[in-house]
């Protein structure tokens, strides 16, 4: 008849591998997290950017509305202003 205990060391080894496991895969969720919002903020502003420029060459409605949802401004004015700022 065979006898076998297990040992502390082999449990320590088993709890060790999962807590890094946990870490690593917390710390994988915040990197692709931070990288999703970083790229929405620049596509953002690239849409901005784009539509600013398409204001100065042609002035039509459909531009200001676009540009009033992406930059929360609602007079023209400000969206003018705000365009000048982003082109320069």
């Amino acid at each position: 008849m065979k006898f076998e205990l297990k040992t502390e060391n082999e449990n320590f080894k088993k709890t060790f591998s999962q807590f890094f496991g946990m870490v690593f895969s917390l710390t994988l969720i915040i990197i692709l997290f931070d990288v999703a919002l970083k790229l929405g903020i620049i596509s953002r502003n690239h849409k901005i950017e784009y539509n600013c420029r398409l204001l100065t060459v042609d002035k039509s409605k459909s531009h200001f509305k676009k540009l009033s949802r992406l930059s929360k401004l609602k007079s023209k004015q400000q969206i003018w202003e705000y365009c000048r700022e982003v082109i320069k």
